[in-house]
């Protein structure tokens, strides 16, 4: 590798650091707000209508967290289709990658679903206590399930996501379609 491909692949590889630490934070930060403005809104309000707010945070956060992780799996794609794809070149994106094949479901869930179902799920309880009319039901009820049913398909999306990006950016590079990537030979 030359001197920019060296930054261009550091960069990158911090980028990676950076994100997913943030990516944490985001929902520990996000999911605490959460917490306290669903314990708010159930303490100072009556009416089923004000879990909207809680779920609207709830739900954001979730978005932030999954946008950070697809940028960090982006990256990581490209750093080993452009700077580990020989045989001799092959580095930890490899060996993720493998791992991740032959053990489905060892790691820790990266976009913290299990925790924002639940969420979800809590975030109905102000609600339920309120007694809510049936209209109410219905109207807080479909935002709940809209949730529910994003975090699903992004997780979806999420576990094809690499073999997606990888066959992607295997097909710009063979393409020539990447110039800021190393040079190809």
């Amino acid at each position: 590798m030359n001197a920019r491909e060296i930054e261009e692949y550091r960069a990158l590889r911090d980028t990676i650091r950076e994100r997913s630490t943030t990516r944490v934070w985001i929902a520990l930060v996000g999911l605490t707000a959460w917490a306290a403005l669903t314990v708010t809104s159930g303490a100072l309000a009556e009416l089923p209508i004000a879990t909207l707010l809680p779920l609207l945070v709830l739900a954001l956060t979730f978005e932030i967290v999954f946008a950070l992780h697809t940028g960090v799996e982006r990256v990581g794609r490209y750093l080993q289709v452009f700077f580990e794809d020989e045989a001799a070149d092959r580095g930890w994106e490899h060996q993720a990658m493998a791992f991740g094949r032959q053990f489905p479901g060892s790691g820790p869930d990266p976009l913290f679903s299990a925790c924002f179902w639940a969420a979800v799920v809590l975030n109905l309880i102000p609600a339920a206590i309120a007694r809510p009319a049936a209209i109410e039901w219905t109207v807080v009820g479909a935002g709940h399930a809209i949730v529910a049913a994003r975090i699903f398909v992004a997780r979806r999306r999420a576990g094809a996501q690499r073999a997606l990006d990888q066959d992607r950016f295997k097909r710009l590079k063979a393409q020539g379609a990447s110039t800021s990537g190393p040079a190809q030979s």
